[in-house]
């Protein structure tokens, strides 16, 4: 599927950029979200028009973001957690359980979708976590999963 992108999209383009991608991800998320429009004559010229106007908005919701980073950037989370001898937790924790943490302890509101694990967190210890909060503004957050002492 040719689209035209709305927004600047890490690993796909930035505004005005005309990319193939595949039917299902166009359809359901890109086109859905509004973050693109199908790539046809009139699409093109429409967003050759409101190219500046939506750069413009990119670079508002940019600098809102830098914000937000500023904020959070290199913060703690603290993770008290059920596990074995060996270390290793019951259960993982999921983007969703470190979203709301992030909304409960430091009062930022992100999605679990903006948050990259890079790897599964099983064991009890302290990792460092990527969040995505827009195309070009990315945060650091590190992450400490601690034994809860059995009684």
């Amino acid at each position: 599927m040719q689209i035209i992108l709305l927004e600047n999209i890490m690993s796909l383009g930035k505004i005005g950029d005309q990319v193939e991608v595949k039917n299902g991800f166009g359809r359901n998320y890109l086109l859905r979200q509004g973050k693109a429009l199908r790539a046809s004559k009139e699409n093109i010229e429409f967003v050759s028009k409101k190219k500046i106007e939506l750069n413009k908005k990119n670079e508002e919701a940019k600098i809102k973001f830098k914000e937000i980073a500023k904020k959070i950037q290199n913060k703690l989370l603290v993770f008290n957690k059920e596990s074995k001898e060996n270390g290793e937790l019951y259960g993982s924790i999921k983007p969703k359980e470190v979203s709301n943490a992030i909304n409960d302890t430091l009062k930022v509101a992100i999605n679990p979708s903006q948050i990259d694990l890079r790897q599964e967190i099983t064991k009890v210890g302290k990792y460092k976590i990527n969040i995505n909060l827009h195309a070009e503004v990315t945060v650091n957050i590190n992450l400490q999963v601690d034994k809860i002492d059995s009684i």
